[in-house]
């Protein structure tokens, strides 16, 4: 009788919160007030015939380290889901005028909070700060102006769904993860982007549905995002987004596509996003995510394990074409060119150790690194061919390392309490990027809560660039732009029933 009697609570809750109350001039909502400093007041104009709000919202932006804007909201707590379709009314005004669907932890202009934003210009983006006076961050969508939005809470994870006119809601590609300890707030918001106006947005169909407790943990699947990130700003932008699973992004040397591979295939597409294109690998169709563009972009060193299931390196053509088989030995899996592209660095097991190897690219006999008991993995070269980075667990947790081109002088580089992956060297040689995992996760699996981290060379301080849901697949090969501005890497978003 208990359980039916709180079945019966959450229906009429979600009832309530999805059709909204007649009787209540903010609709489903209980309250609304401007949030931060704004030159001119908002306000809340609800309409119970057609369930539309007509919010009208000043400030200057919803942006740094403080918000100014309009927020209508509810309080909650637990999972959620919050849509609706969203327009603008007028033309004009601020090209960055936003309309939100809003999380905030509290009604503070500082306050940590998560939002699906959609800008006059029709960018539309997944903006969080995780703390309290924290920097805000943001995922941009690689659609613009959608119509119909969808912010999503489960766990701390908090994703983003979109839909054009006529679609149904998909997930755009992002998630990321921010605490929130209920009661929270949850609502509508406006802001200006002009402190000396005032801007207004239709919010029309609202649906704000509470999630039943235990539905987060039946998640049906995942889907990829393959995203930049500009290093200063840490700002993120989705490039691709598919519900098949892609890795281990490719920045082209020319600056131009993406290559990552799909289904045992290496495929390509621009760094402006479109369809992607499955290169000619010949006979070599099972593919894994070692790959990567010679320094002179005229080559592609593969990893694949079409022969017996057990990887081998060769090298093909950048545009496609014959492979040539490189390591007759397996399993080795590819990391790294030399800048001058006469040598292939790789990770190899052999009598049950696995360490870091080269061998001319021309072919010939490898030659082995490192010796320690462990793992050894992920060999990537500096752009002066001074180092060859790479992780080893030999001191305990995985760790980041560096040694010599012929394997001398091996010097530990990270010593913290996590287990670091990959790293990659800037093409400019000021930086590491390198993936992260919590000290208690062994090996490098997928479906992790992870960390990309930014080491400067000059005096090896640590910044975290981005928070996201990944791992194997995330970031295993070198994946810089050319300029040394952004890294390319693949994201997970998990889909919910």
């Amino acid at each position: 009788m208990k359980q039916l009697t709180s079945a019966l609570f959450i229906l009429v809750v979600s009832v309530k919160l999805v059709l909204g109350d007649s009787t209540n001039q903010l609709g489903i909502f209980s309250d609304q007030a401007d949030i931060g400093s704004v030159g001119r007041p908002g306000s809340v104009n609800f309409d119970p015939a057609t369930g539309e709000y007509l919010i009208a919202g000043g400030g200057a932006n919803m942006w740094f380290t403080n918000d100014a804007f309009h927020f209508v909201w509810v309080k909650m707590s637990g999972d959620l889901t919050l849509a609706a379709d969203i327009k603008f009314e007028g033309t004009g005004g601020n090209p960055h005028r936003k309309a939100c669907l809003v999380i905030r932890q509290s009604l503070d202009p500082d306050s940590a909070y998560a939002d699906v934003a959609r800008h006059g210009v029709g960018l539309t983006a997944l903006q969080y700060r995780e703390t309290a006076g924290d920097t805000t961050r943001e995922i941009q969508s690689d659609v613009s102006g959608p119509v119909r939005m969808r912010l999503e809470k489960h766990g701390d994870h908090i994703s983003m769904s979109i839909a054009a006119a006529g679609e149904e809601l998909h997930p755009a590609g992002a998630m990321y993860r921010v605490l929130f300890t209920g009661p929270f707030y949850v609502g509508l918001g406006v802001c200006a982007h002009d402190n000396k106006t005032i801007e207004r947005a239709v919010f029309s169909n609202v649906e704000l549905k509470p999630v039943p407790s235990g539905a987060t943990e039946a998640r049906t699947m995942t889907e990829s995002a393959l995203e930049t990130i500009e290093v200063t700003s840490t700002d993120r932008q989705v490039v691709y987004h598919t519900r098949d699973h892609i890795e281990a992004p490719n920045w082209s040397r020319d600056g131009k596509f993406f290559l990552f591979n799909r289904n045992g295939r290496i495929c390509r597409v621009p760094v402006t996003g479109g369809t992607p294109e499955v290169l000619d690998t010949g006979s070599q169709t099972g593919c894994n995510n070692d790959h990567g563009i010679s320094p002179d972009g005229q080559r592609l060193a593969i990893s694949d394990q079409t022969r017996d299931g057990k990887s081998r390196v060769y090298v093909l053509p950048a545009v496609g074409g014959k492979p040539r088989l490189i390591t007759p030995l397996a399993p080795s899996y590819w990391h790294g060119w030399s800048p001058d592209g006469k040598t292939l660095a790789y990770c190899a097991e052999r009598n049950g150790e696995f360490d870091i190897y080269t061998i001319p690219v021309r072919g010939g006999k490898e030659k082995r690194l490192t010796m320690a008991p462990g793992l050894d993995d992920g060999p990537d070269y500096s752009p002066d061919g001074k180092y060859i980075y790479f992780n080893s667990e030999r001191t305990g947790l995985m760790q980041i390392w560096r040694m010599k081109p012929d394997g001398s002088d091996q010097e530990q580089i990270t010593t913290d309490d996590y287990n670091n992956w990959f790293a990659h060297p800037s093409p400019n040689g000021r930086w590491i990027v390198y993936l992260s995992y919590a000290k208690d996760v062994k090996g490098h699996p997928p479906g992790q809560d992870v960390m990309l981290r930014l080491m400067s060379l000059s005096d090896r301080k640590i910044q975290v660039l981005a928070k996201l849901y990944g791992g194997q697949g995330t970031i295993n090969v070198p994946s810089w732009s050319p300029d040394s501005r952004n890294i390319a890497f693949v994201s997970y978003q998990i889909v919910y029933p």
